[in-house]
Protein backbone atom coordinates (compact mmCIF):
# COMPACT_ATOMS: atom_id res chain seq x y z
CA UNK A 1 0.00 0.00 0.00
CA UNK A 2 0.94 3.39 -0.94
CA UNK A 3 1.89 5.50 2.50
CA UNK A 4 2.28 9.40 2.44
CA UNK A 5 3.65 10.72 5.22
CA UNK A 6 2.98 15.04 5.40
CA UNK A 7 5.89 16.16 7.82
CA UNK A 8 5.31 19.41 9.73
CA UNK A 9 7.13 22.27 8.23
CA UNK A 10 10.50 22.89 10.35
CA UNK A 11 12.08 25.97 8.68
CA UNK A 12 10.75 29.96 10.76
CA UNK A 13 7.97 31.45 9.12
CA UNK A 14 6.76 28.38 7.33
CA UNK A 15 2.59 27.74 7.41
CA UNK A 16 2.38 26.59 3.96
CA UNK A 17 1.29 22.77 3.13
CA UNK A 18 0.99 20.93 -0.04
CA UNK A 19 -2.05 18.84 0.33
CA UNK A 20 -5.46 20.12 2.15
CA UNK A 21 -8.26 17.65 3.80
CA UNK A 22 -10.23 16.99 0.81
CA UNK A 23 -6.55 16.02 -1.17
CA UNK A 24 -6.25 13.17 1.57
CA UNK A 25 -9.65 11.75 1.35
CA UNK A 26 -8.94 11.54 -2.27
CA UNK A 27 -5.93 9.40 -2.01
CA UNK A 28 -7.48 7.63 1.10
CA UNK A 29 -10.77 7.00 -1.25
CA UNK A 30 -8.00 5.48 -4.01
CA UNK A 31 -6.72 2.95 -1.43
CA UNK A 32 -3.40 5.24 0.05
CA UNK A 33 -2.60 5.49 3.29
CA UNK A 34 -1.95 9.23 4.63
CA UNK A 35 -0.35 10.09 7.98
CA UNK A 36 -0.07 13.99 8.58
CA UNK A 37 2.34 15.09 11.69
CA UNK A 38 0.73 17.67 13.89
CA UNK A 39 2.20 21.00 13.57
CA UNK A 40 1.70 24.27 15.52
CA UNK A 41 2.58 26.86 12.56
CA UNK A 42 0.05 25.00 9.38
CA UNK A 43 -2.22 27.71 7.97
CA UNK A 44 -4.96 24.25 7.80
CA UNK A 45 -5.64 22.79 11.15
CA UNK A 46 -5.01 19.50 12.05
CA UNK A 47 -8.76 18.73 12.51
CA UNK A 48 -9.82 18.93 8.76
CA UNK A 49 -7.08 15.72 8.21
CA UNK A 50 -8.19 14.31 11.05
CA UNK A 51 -11.68 14.39 9.95
CA UNK A 52 -10.54 13.62 5.88
CA UNK A 53 -8.98 10.47 7.80
CA UNK A 54 -5.73 10.79 8.00
CA UNK A 55 -3.21 9.12 11.22
CA UNK A 56 -2.10 11.69 13.14
CA UNK A 57 1.29 11.77 14.41
CA UNK A 58 3.99 13.67 16.70
CA UNK A 59 5.29 16.48 14.79
CA UNK A 60 9.10 15.79 13.19
CA UNK A 61 8.50 12.23 13.78
CA UNK A 62 8.87 11.63 9.87
CA UNK A 63 12.43 9.98 10.75
CA UNK A 64 11.07 6.99 12.14
CA UNK A 65 8.55 6.53 9.58
CA UNK A 66 8.21 3.28 7.93
CA UNK A 67 11.11 2.91 5.20
CA UNK A 68 7.97 2.47 2.48
CA UNK A 69 7.01 5.60 3.63
CA UNK A 70 6.92 8.89 1.01
CA UNK A 71 8.15 12.02 3.45
CA UNK A 72 5.94 14.66 1.95
CA UNK A 73 6.78 18.16 3.02
CA UNK A 74 7.52 21.68 1.00
CA UNK A 75 10.57 23.33 2.50
CA UNK A 76 14.21 21.90 3.30
CA UNK A 77 14.63 19.69 6.15
CA UNK A 78 17.15 20.42 9.23
CA UNK A 79 20.58 20.63 7.95
CA UNK A 80 21.75 18.02 10.66
CA UNK A 81 24.00 15.40 8.38
CA UNK A 82 22.08 12.84 9.19
CA UNK A 83 21.34 9.92 6.28
CA UNK A 84 18.16 10.12 4.36
CA UNK A 85 16.66 6.72 4.17
CA UNK A 86 12.84 7.50 2.80
CA UNK A 87 12.26 8.58 -0.50
CA UNK A 88 11.18 12.54 0.17
CA UNK A 89 9.22 14.91 -2.09
CA UNK A 90 9.91 18.26 -1.24
CA UNK A 91 11.77 21.51 -2.54
CA UNK A 92 15.18 20.47 -2.37
CA UNK A 93 17.14 23.05 -4.20
CA UNK A 94 20.07 20.85 -4.92
CA UNK A 95 20.52 20.77 -8.47
CA UNK A 96 22.06 24.47 -9.53
CA UNK A 97 25.30 24.05 -7.51
CA UNK A 98 24.11 25.58 -4.35
CA UNK A 99 26.12 24.61 -1.33
CA UNK A 100 23.50 23.66 0.90
CA UNK A 101 21.90 21.33 -2.00
CA UNK A 102 25.48 19.25 -2.62
CA UNK A 103 24.93 18.64 1.31
CA UNK A 104 21.73 17.45 0.95
CA UNK A 105 22.92 15.08 -2.08
CA UNK A 106 25.25 13.74 0.06
CA UNK A 107 22.45 13.12 2.69
CA UNK A 108 20.89 10.92 0.64
CA UNK A 109 23.97 8.87 -0.80
CA UNK A 110 24.59 8.29 2.60
CA UNK A 111 20.88 6.59 3.32
CA UNK A 112 20.27 5.72 0.12
CA UNK A 113 16.73 7.97 -0.51
CA UNK A 114 15.50 9.30 -3.31
CA UNK A 115 14.75 12.71 -4.01
CA UNK A 116 11.56 13.68 -5.65
CA UNK A 117 11.92 17.52 -6.00
CA UNK A 118 8.96 19.59 -6.06
CA UNK A 119 10.59 21.68 -8.70
CA UNK A 120 11.08 19.03 -11.25
CA UNK A 121 7.66 17.37 -11.48
CA UNK A 122 7.18 18.15 -15.07
CA UNK A 123 4.36 17.20 -17.88
CA UNK A 124 5.90 15.30 -21.06
CA UNK A 125 6.66 18.78 -22.81
CA UNK A 126 8.55 20.18 -19.72
CA UNK A 127 6.37 22.49 -18.03
CA UNK A 128 6.16 21.82 -14.37
CA UNK A 129 2.72 20.40 -12.87
CA UNK A 130 2.42 22.72 -9.91
CA UNK A 131 4.09 26.08 -9.13
CA UNK A 132 3.81 28.68 -6.04
CA UNK A 133 4.59 30.52 -8.57
CA UNK A 134 1.69 33.59 -8.44
CA UNK A 135 1.95 33.71 -4.96
CA UNK A 136 5.68 34.09 -5.04
CA UNK A 137 5.52 37.19 -7.67
CA UNK A 138 2.09 38.70 -5.98
CA UNK A 139 4.27 38.65 -2.59
CA UNK A 140 7.48 39.49 -3.38
CA UNK A 141 6.31 42.10 -5.23
CA UNK A 142 4.32 43.00 -2.45
CA UNK A 143 7.77 43.13 0.07
CA UNK A 144 9.53 45.31 -2.58
CA UNK A 145 6.98 47.45 -2.33
CA UNK A 146 7.58 47.72 1.13
CA UNK A 147 10.75 47.95 1.15
CA UNK A 148 10.47 51.41 -1.65
CA UNK A 149 7.81 52.80 1.22
CA UNK A 150 10.00 52.47 3.61
CA UNK A 151 12.92 54.70 1.90
CA UNK A 152 10.69 57.28 1.00
CA UNK A 153 10.24 57.33 4.84
CA UNK A 154 13.97 57.42 5.62
CA UNK A 155 14.53 53.81 6.37
CA UNK A 156 14.58 50.49 5.93
CA UNK A 157 11.75 47.90 5.73
CA UNK A 158 11.32 45.92 8.96
CA UNK A 159 10.19 42.87 9.13
CA UNK A 160 7.19 41.22 7.62
CA UNK A 161 4.79 38.54 8.74
CA UNK A 162 1.64 36.17 7.36
CA UNK A 163 -1.61 38.15 6.05
CA UNK A 164 -4.78 36.13 6.32
CA UNK A 165 -5.57 36.91 2.83
CA UNK A 166 -4.81 38.63 -0.29
CA UNK A 167 -7.12 41.27 0.73
CA UNK A 168 -5.82 42.17 3.87
CA UNK A 169 -2.47 42.38 2.20
CA UNK A 170 -3.16 44.90 0.05
CA UNK A 171 -5.48 46.83 2.49
CA UNK A 172 -1.91 47.22 4.31
CA UNK A 173 0.04 48.10 1.57
CA UNK A 174 -3.03 50.60 0.55
CA UNK A 175 -2.50 52.54 4.12
CA UNK A 176 1.23 52.59 4.17
CA UNK A 177 0.79 54.37 0.15
CA UNK A 178 -1.68 56.67 1.38
CA UNK A 179 0.65 58.30 3.34
CA UNK A 180 3.21 59.19 0.29
CA UNK A 181 0.27 60.90 -1.47
CA UNK A 182 -0.02 60.39 -5.25
CA UNK A 183 3.73 59.63 -5.99
CA UNK A 184 4.19 56.11 -6.71
CA UNK A 185 7.15 54.08 -8.37
CA UNK A 186 7.71 52.17 -11.48
CA UNK A 187 8.67 48.55 -11.70
CA UNK A 188 10.17 46.48 -14.50
CA UNK A 189 9.14 43.01 -14.16
CA UNK A 190 11.25 40.27 -16.02
CA UNK A 191 9.64 37.45 -16.62
CA UNK A 192 6.62 38.82 -17.04
CA UNK A 193 4.63 36.28 -19.16
CA UNK A 194 5.21 33.26 -16.60
CA UNK A 195 3.34 32.19 -13.22
CA UNK A 196 5.59 34.25 -11.19
CA UNK A 197 5.70 37.42 -13.42
CA UNK A 198 1.89 37.63 -13.56
CA UNK A 199 1.61 37.39 -9.85
CA UNK A 200 3.88 40.27 -9.36
CA UNK A 201 2.49 42.23 -12.50
CA UNK A 202 -1.47 41.92 -10.92
CA UNK A 203 -0.21 43.33 -6.99
CA UNK A 204 1.67 46.23 -8.87
CA UNK A 205 -1.37 46.67 -11.00
CA UNK A 206 -3.64 46.74 -7.79
CA UNK A 207 -1.75 49.16 -6.15
CA UNK A 208 -1.26 51.66 -8.90
CA UNK A 209 2.18 51.04 -9.70
CA UNK A 210 3.14 51.23 -13.93
CA UNK A 211 4.41 47.99 -14.50
CA UNK A 212 6.65 47.86 -17.68
CA UNK A 213 6.45 44.31 -18.76
CA UNK A 214 9.71 41.97 -20.28
CA UNK A 215 9.91 38.20 -20.80
CA UNK A 216 11.88 36.41 -23.32
CA UNK A 217 11.59 38.56 -26.38
CA UNK A 218 12.91 41.59 -24.56
CA UNK A 219 15.95 39.65 -23.03
CA UNK A 220 16.58 37.49 -26.12
CA UNK A 221 19.94 39.46 -27.02
CA UNK A 222 21.58 38.69 -24.03
CA UNK A 223 22.24 42.58 -22.67
CA UNK A 224 23.01 44.25 -21.55
CA UNK A 225 19.96 46.08 -19.70
CA UNK A 226 20.50 49.87 -19.04
CA UNK A 227 16.17 49.64 -19.02
CA UNK A 228 16.50 47.79 -15.62
CA UNK A 229 17.94 51.04 -13.93
CA UNK A 230 15.79 53.82 -15.59
CA UNK A 231 12.75 51.84 -13.13
CA UNK A 232 12.57 52.36 -9.34
CA UNK A 233 11.84 48.78 -8.72
CA UNK A 234 13.11 46.24 -10.54
CA UNK A 235 11.55 42.20 -10.03
CA UNK A 236 13.39 39.46 -11.19
CA UNK A 237 10.66 36.66 -11.98
CA UNK A 238 13.61 34.41 -14.29
CA UNK A 239 14.54 31.13 -12.75
CA UNK A 240 18.49 30.67 -12.27
CA UNK A 241 19.43 28.48 -15.22
CA UNK A 242 22.77 28.34 -17.60
CA UNK A 243 22.11 30.58 -19.97
CA UNK A 244 19.99 32.94 -18.28
CA UNK A 245 21.80 36.60 -18.85
CA UNK A 246 23.07 38.84 -16.43
CA UNK A 247 20.00 41.63 -15.95
CA UNK A 248 21.54 43.94 -12.61
CA UNK A 249 25.61 43.96 -13.00
CA UNK A 250 27.97 43.96 -9.89
CA UNK A 251 28.83 47.80 -11.18
CA UNK A 252 25.07 48.75 -11.11
CA UNK A 253 25.67 50.10 -7.81
CA UNK A 254 28.00 53.24 -8.89
CA UNK A 255 26.14 53.65 -12.02
CA UNK A 256 23.46 56.79 -12.50
CA UNK A 257 20.63 54.98 -11.93
CA UNK A 258 16.64 55.42 -10.65
CA UNK A 259 16.57 51.57 -8.93
CA UNK A 260 16.06 51.40 -5.76
CA UNK A 261 15.08 48.58 -4.59
CA UNK A 262 15.43 44.79 -6.23
CA UNK A 263 12.50 42.18 -5.67
CA UNK A 264 15.08 39.21 -6.67
CA UNK A 265 11.67 36.90 -6.44
CA UNK A 266 13.23 34.39 -8.24
CA UNK A 267 15.73 33.79 -4.98
CA UNK A 268 18.92 32.02 -5.81
CA UNK A 269 22.00 34.33 -5.21
CA UNK A 270 24.46 31.30 -4.62
CA UNK A 271 23.42 30.03 -7.85
CA UNK A 272 26.36 30.29 -10.10
CA UNK A 273 23.70 31.66 -12.78
CA UNK A 274 22.16 33.99 -10.44
CA UNK A 275 21.25 37.50 -13.06
CA UNK A 276 21.50 39.74 -9.89
CA UNK A 277 25.07 40.15 -9.37
CA UNK A 278 24.38 43.22 -6.54
CA UNK A 279 24.14 40.43 -3.39
CA UNK A 280 25.24 37.22 -2.42
CA UNK A 281 23.08 35.97 0.06
CA UNK A 282 19.16 35.65 1.09
CA UNK A 283 16.76 38.10 3.13
CA UNK A 284 14.74 36.88 5.73
CA UNK A 285 11.03 38.10 7.48
CA UNK A 286 12.83 39.42 9.99
CA UNK A 287 14.99 41.44 7.97
CA UNK A 288 13.63 41.42 4.58
CA UNK A 289 16.08 44.04 2.99
CA UNK A 290 19.63 43.89 2.20
CA UNK A 291 21.20 47.88 1.62
CA UNK A 292 23.92 47.31 -1.10
CA UNK A 293 24.35 50.52 -1.80
CA UNK A 294 24.05 53.60 0.59
CA UNK A 295 23.60 56.99 -1.41
CA UNK A 296 21.61 56.73 -3.06
CA UNK A 297 19.95 53.96 -1.35
CA UNK A 298 19.68 50.34 -3.10
CA UNK A 299 17.99 47.65 -1.46
CA UNK A 300 17.41 44.34 -2.31
CA UNK A 301 15.08 41.55 -1.15
CA UNK A 302 15.02 38.06 -1.64
CA UNK A 303 12.96 35.97 0.52
CA UNK A 304 12.91 31.68 -0.86
CA UNK A 305 9.47 31.11 1.10
CA UNK A 306 7.07 33.93 -0.01
CA UNK A 307 4.17 32.23 -0.89
CA UNK A 308 3.83 31.64 2.88
CA UNK A 309 3.24 35.36 3.38
CA UNK A 310 -0.58 34.03 1.87
CA UNK A 311 -0.18 30.39 3.77
CA UNK A 312 -3.65 29.77 2.95
CA UNK A 313 -4.48 30.97 -0.35
CA UNK A 314 -1.10 29.98 -1.73
CA UNK A 315 -1.68 26.37 0.10
CA UNK A 316 -5.09 25.77 -1.93
CA UNK A 317 -3.90 26.72 -5.07
CA UNK A 318 -0.71 24.55 -4.97
CA UNK A 319 -2.51 21.65 -3.42
CA UNK A 320 -5.03 21.49 -5.94
CA UNK A 321 -2.57 21.90 -9.32
CA UNK A 322 -0.39 18.86 -7.48
CA UNK A 323 -3.49 16.85 -6.16
CA UNK A 324 -3.81 14.92 -9.68
CA UNK A 325 0.19 14.05 -9.06
CA UNK A 326 -0.07 12.59 -6.27
CA UNK A 327 -3.02 10.47 -6.55
CA UNK A 328 -0.25 8.21 -9.30
CA UNK A 329 1.98 8.07 -6.68
CA UNK A 330 1.07 4.19 -6.80
CA UNK A 331 3.60 4.44 -10.13
CA UNK A 332 6.64 5.97 -8.71
CA UNK A 333 8.88 4.83 -11.65
CA UNK A 334 6.31 6.56 -14.35
CA UNK A 335 5.30 10.15 -15.32
CA UNK A 336 5.96 12.70 -13.62
CA UNK A 337 7.28 10.95 -10.43
CA UNK A 338 9.77 8.55 -12.90
CA UNK A 339 11.05 12.22 -14.51
CA UNK A 340 11.75 13.22 -11.48
CA UNK A 341 13.81 10.27 -10.49
CA UNK A 342 15.99 10.57 -13.21
CA UNK A 343 17.02 13.85 -12.09
CA UNK A 344 17.84 12.74 -9.26
CA UNK A 345 20.04 9.94 -10.32
CA UNK A 346 21.66 12.25 -12.60
CA UNK A 347 22.62 14.52 -9.79
CA UNK A 348 23.39 12.00 -6.83
CA UNK A 349 25.85 10.84 -9.91
CA UNK A 350 27.71 13.74 -10.35
CA UNK A 351 27.96 14.52 -6.42
CA UNK A 352 29.61 11.71 -6.42
CA UNK A 353 32.59 12.58 -8.76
Amino acid sequence: MTHLWVRAEQRPNEERVGITPDGVRALIAKGFAVTVEESGTRAIPIDGYRAAGAQIAAAESWPDAPRDAIIFGLKELPEDGTPLVHRHIMFGHAYKGQPAGQRLLARFRAGGGTLYDLEYLTDQDGRRVAAFGYWAGYAGAAVALKCWIAQQQGGVCGPVSTYPSSSALLADLQTQLVGLGTHRPRAMVIGALGRVGTGATDLCTAMGVAVTQWDMAETAHGGPFPEVLEHEIFLNCILARPGTPVFVPASATDAPRALCVIGDIACDPDSDFSPVKVYDRTTDWAAPALRVHDTPPLDVTAIDNLPSLLPVESSEDYAAQLLPSLLTLDTLDTGVWGRAKTHFNDHIGKAQT
